[in-house]
């Protein structure tokens, strides 16, 4: 089993989510950051449905940076109940995981 995790994250706009990406990858919490913008996000809260635009960050990390990944995450959202889901990855070419394990140690 691979040690490599995918976090999925979305952010209010582009300029969140960059800035997420941006510090993740600098603490070195990730190897990358990928922005798929102007997705449509339909979800329940506070009791009514909501539908808004937002940005969706992929992100790569290792299983054992998920947890303070996920911590500054959460420091730094904008949002009260931020979306981090951490998945894990069951394979992948194996010089990009190589790369990858390396830019989070």
């Amino acid at each position: 089993m691979s040690d490599v995790r995918i976090a999925l994250i979305t952010a209010p706009d582009h300029a969140a989510a960059a800035s997420l990406g941006r510090a993740l990858v600098e603490e070195r919490l990730a190897a990358c950051a990928n922005l798929v913008p102007q997705i449509t996000s339909i979800y329940r809260w506070e009791g009514a449905v909501q539908e808004d635009s937002e940005v969706l960050l992929i992100v790569k990390t290792s299983a054992a940076q998920a947890a303070a990944l996920t911590e500054r995450v959460l420091a730094l959202h904008p949002y009260a109940v931020p979306e981090v889901l951490v998945l894990p990855v069951e394979s992948g070419a194996g010089a990009y995981l190589d790369w990858m394990r390396a830019s989070v140690e």
